[in-house]
């Protein structure tokens, strides 16, 4: 309870410090980097329920949300290949703009292939780094979210 509710007030005050509302100050949505590299389940469920959270409370054409994973991070995907309700929670985030980024360093160190061993990964969700492609997000203005 007490991880939910520290979660919880994180993510509240990552939405308040992105000047939330429904829209940034100059109409553009708002944007969103969430930064995944546990390998721990409950973890990687927490980005699920607060990204859908942060699309309830701003609405998905006013927000553009990202989900950056690498390391253990990546299990999330591992997971949605027989998990039916994780695949189902990817699905719908999917369906309203969010997009999955994987980190292409820690597939290559672990060996990973994307079009086996992951959920619905494409050459389009692989960057070279997880942790660059979150810094480059965040000089185009994208608030950072680490659940």
């Amino acid at each position: 309870m007490r991880k939910f509710l520290t979660i919880t007030v994180l993510a509240m005050l990552t939405i308040l410090g992105t000047g939330c509302a429904t829209m940034s100050g100059d109409g553009k949505p708002n944007k969103a980097v969430y930064h995944l590299n546990s390998k721990d389940i409950d973890t990687q469920k927490d980005v699920l329920r607060n990204s859908q959270n942060h699309i309830n409370a701003i609405g998905k054409d006013k927000l553009e949300l990202r989900i950056v994973m690498h390391a253990g991070g990546l299990n999330l995907l591992k997971t949605a290949m027989t998990d039916v309700d994780v695949k189902s929670q990817v699905d719908n985030l999917k369906l309203q703009g969010v997009r999955f980024i994987v980190c292409k360093v820690t597939l290559d160190r672990n060996k990973i292939d994307y079009k086996t061993d992951l959920y619905d990964v494409s050459e389009k969700d692989i960057v070279p780094s997880g942790v660059a492609e979150i810094a480059s997000l965040q000089a185009k203005g994208f608030g950072y979210v680490k659940p």
